[in-house]
């Protein structure tokens, strides 16, 4: 048995029940349904963490300034 990120286990548990209550219908999109539910969360849990400061936040992410406020944008996050 591995030790799995308890992240992990929850979106793998979640992605399994989506699955199985499409009841074989095909899924779709799958790969932006997954970032735009887990991506906005994150940032705003990681904005407050950071004071809203974005030069911090994003060094907390490991991405780019740039970036980072690119996907506060996105996510109409931006005051």
């Amino acid at each position: 048995m591995t030790n799995k990120h308890p992240i992990t286990e929850c979106i793998e548990t979640q992605l399994q029940g989506y699955l199985n209550d499409l009841k074989g219908t095909a899924p779709t999109d799958i790969y932006q349904m997954v970032l735009a539910v887990v991506e906005k969360p994150m940032l705003e849990l990681v904005m407050q963490h950071a004071k809203q400061n974005q030069s911090l936040a994003a060094q907390y992410l490991g991405i780019n300034r740039n970036t980072l406020h690119k996907k506060l944008v996105e996510h109409q996050l931006l005051k």
